[in-house]
């Protein structure tokens, strides 16, 4: 048994390769079209599949009232009803003077066909081809036609139902079937009598062709929007991720700043007392070690988010003593500014300092940019909990066109207010401007340095 040969399983499958890499390209192209035949219009053909309501958030519709547009939505049911009784009428003034079953079979049989497409759309094509031959002999009523007048407008609307509830590949398959069945039922069933599968063939033909577009319109717009919608949330991630960058960086220049003057204040610590005790010279040595390796830390993981030739900023960050230069630095844009400062100012920790004045700084450069020639007002609080800002605007005014904006500048202050522990609202106000409302909480232990 140590001598057997190659598993069965493996030679099966190397069979079935070797046979299906054998199928010619002409070959393979007619077994998917026959996969897509059989997998649109006999897969589950007989399923319920009932005709949902249309959308009514159009252009137009959504400026309809509500109850307008519950009911607009029922406009394809309406249609099909309609299509229903005009192919009933057209039935029953064929059969007008006909026995009554031949008047009710000739008249209701194709606007039932038609009604079906409501809820089985696929089984109304097949009905619809199958009733043909014998709605035209019934009674030899339609003149010879192999379609009566009413089968033919029934055929027409099944088709264009159908193929709008289906895909543009199904439309193609449904003209054709039609087409091959109109021929040979014409042949076997039709001898002598006037043929009429070319104008059913024609008028079918466009309207599956205007279906068709419209569909493949209705999903490319369908795509397009898909695709705007993941684009404008790829750009706020990464507007976000930006932020987050720019945010890590200011944090890591104001903690490395403040670590390394406890690292050097803790080495020089030992010269200014007269004879210190050896406790007091190891308790400034340890801490001096245990700074060094906070800060190298620090360096090492908040390091990793600087982009590629970042260099820490020579000057010291900006605090909300340097806000009286932002705001000179606005009026000469040509925004006119008001500043008030209320409550005990105090020294606050340099963080808090630093995301105050940007945001102050993004909320005025957010003006300048919307609202080009407004009066804009910027409040500074100092309370008992924290910090209080508010930066409001009033309209536009003057020549100046509003530049548009990606809204990247209100992602930033309230990634810098999260960052903080705060709160942000950033809305428009009852004149038509705009007002962006922070408080940064702060303890009365970090008050104070």
């Amino acid at each position: 048994m140590g001598t057997t040969g190659p598993p069965r399983p493996r030679t099966v499958a190397y069979v079935t390769q070797t046979s299906e890499q054998g199928l010619s390209p002409e070959l393979r192209l007619a077994q998917g079209a026959l996969s897509g035949l059989r997998q649109d219009l006999f897969h589950d053909a007989f399923a319920y599949r009932p005709l949902p309501a249309m959308a009514t958030d159009g252009p137009f519709t959504r400026r309809l009232p509500r109850r307008m547009r519950d009911r607009l939505g029922w406009t394809p049911h309406v249609v099909v009803a309609a299509c229903a009784f005009l192919v009933f009428l057209i039935g029953a003034a064929e059969a007008e003077g006909a026995a009554p079953p031949v008047l009710a079979l000739y008249s209701s049989g194709p606007a039932l066909i038609v009604l079906l497409t409501l809820v089985r759309p696929v089984l109304a094509f097949w009905a619809s081809l199958a009733s043909t031959p014998f709605l035209g002999i019934l009674g030899d009523l339609g003149g010879g036609l192999l379609w009566a007048p009413n089968s033919f407008a029934a055929h027409l609307v099944v088709l264009t139902v159908v193929a709008a509830r289906t895909r543009p590949r199904a439309a193609f398959w449904m003209w054709l079937l039609t087409g091959g069945y109109a021929v040979l039922t014409g042949v076997f069933l039709q001898s002598g009598g006037r043929g009429d599968a070319a104008p059913l063939l024609f008028c079918a033909a466009l309207s599956l062709l205007v279906v068709t577009v419209l569909q493949v319109r209705r999903q490319a717009a369908r795509e397009v929007t898909a695709q705007q919608s993941v684009t404008a949330v790829e750009r706020s991630r990464r507007t976000l991720l930006e932020e987050r960058t720019t945010i890590a960086r200011e944090l890591h220049d104001v903690v490395a700043h403040h670590m390394s003057v406890v690292a050097i204040q803790a080495e020089a610590a030992p010269y200014r007392v007269e004879n210190p005790p050896p406790e007091l010279e190891q308790a400034f040595v340890t801490i001096r070690e245990n700074a060094v390796a906070a800060l190298t830390e620090l360096r090492r993981v908040l390091g990793v988010v600087r982009a590629e030739g970042y260099e820490a900023p020579d000057a010291p960050q900006p605090t909300l003593a340097d806000l009286d230069g932002l705001v000179a630095n606005v009026r000469e844009a040509g925004l006119d500014v008001a500043k008030t400062v209320t409550g005990a100012v105090r020294e606050l920790p340099q963080g808090v300092e630093l995301s105050a004045y940007r945001i102050v700084q993004e909320a005025l450069s957010n003006v300048l940019r919307h609202a080009p020639g407004a009066e804009a007002k910027v409040e500074v609080g100092h309370v008992l909990g924290g910090l209080g800002l508010r930066v409001v605007n009033g309209p536009a005014r003057g020549l100046v066109k509003p530049s548009p904006g990606a809204g990247h500048g209100i992602t930033g202050m309230r990634e810098r207010v999260g960052m903080l522990n705060g709160e942000m609202t950033a809305e428009e106000t009852g004149d038509g401007g705009y007002a962006v409302t922070v408080f940064i909480p702060v303890a009365r232990t970090e008050s104070a340095e």
